[in-house]
């Protein structure tokens, strides 16, 4: 096929080795990566060569500013890439998970992606006091918090939206913190958008576990994974791993060791920092947690 029949689009949706690709004018094709390796995810660019009407070959990924992982008990695979700002819901009930949270702020951090925290459900007030002194340590670490109810579509539209115009933001929130309310309300219809558009690319048996990326109407990007259970940390260095920590830098360069893992070594001045309270306890059990199972997997 000549260069010039070659055509530029973004995926915006994934189910295994079966991508969505957008084109600028909004034509949608499924498309397959070129050979068995699929390494694309959704928010990359890609170079498609059409197959007929509505299908086509992904044959190059443009370059990426960062990429991120999802993991569950089986297996670490990519899945957003090119993200602008990672969106955490939590909720003032059910209480959420301060691991799976950490663990997000780590790959954020490691990938210099911005963090924006979201209270969900303000409206059950007599649980809201307990779920702010909760969510005081994040504020601790500088993130910022939206506080708001997505049950309220003219106050999401107010204080959430404007913070998203103009970039990519990866959504994530564990089961019962109302992620999909808040997206339906920032993307009206997404849940029948995505149906629509799966049962049309003959992927409706994927449509629950499908990442997508949603516009959103005030200009922007919204990228969702439904059923996410954890961020992959597997690939990180150590060095990635410490950076992200924000609260460690401050400390770092100020150990007695160079080569120090901040973890029993004497003159440590993370420890230091961990021993006088500069540094929450359960955050460096984490940082220890997840180099532990670093060294892990480098066994294997």
């Amino acid at each position: 096929m000549a260069p010039d029949s070659t055509l530029e689009g973004r995926i915006v949706a994934a189910h295994g080795r079966h991508y969505t690709v957008e084109l600028a004018d909004g034509s949608l094709y499924k498309c397959f990566p070129r050979g068995k390796k699929a390494g694309a995810a959704v928010g990359d660019y890609v170079v498609i060569e059409p197959q007929g009407a509505d299908e086509g070959v992904i044959v190059r990924q443009q370059e990426r500013r960062n990429l991120l992982y999802r993991s569950d008990e089986m297996r670490t695979k990519l899945f957003a890439a090119n993200v602008d700002l990672l969106l955490i819901v939590v909720a003032v009930e059910p209480a959420f998970s301060d691991e799976l949270v950490g663990r997000a702020l780590v790959a954020a951090g490691s990938a210099d992606i911005p963090t924006l925290i979201v209270l969900n459900k303000t409206d059950l007030a007599a649980a809201l006091p307990e779920a702010r002194k909760r969510i005081e340590a994040l504020r601790g670490l500088g993130l910022a918090v939206v506080e708001l109810s997505a049950l309220d579509t003219a106050q999401v539209n107010a204080t959430l939206a404007p913070q998203l115009k103009g970039r990519t933001s990866l959504l994530l929130g564990q089961s019962g913190m109302g992620k999909s309310t808040l997206l339906n309300a920032l993307v009206p219809g997404a849940g029948a958008f995505t149906q629509e558009h799966s049962v049309a690319l003959d992927a409706g048996k994927h449509s629950t576990t499908s990442t997508r990326l949603y516009h959103l109407l005030g200009g922007g990007d919204i990228i969702d994974s439904p059923g996410f259970q954890n961020f992959g940390l597997s690939h990180l260095t150590p060095g990635e791993i410490e950076r992200g920590f924000p609260e460690f830098a401050p400390w770092l360069g100020q150990c007695r060791f160079y080569n120090c893992t901040h973890r029993h070594e004497p003159g440590c001045s993370i420890l230091a920092a961990v021993d006088s309270g500069a540094i929450a306890r359960a955050r460096h059990d984490l940082y220890k947690r997840l180099l532990q199972e670093h060294e892990m997997q480098s066994r294997y």
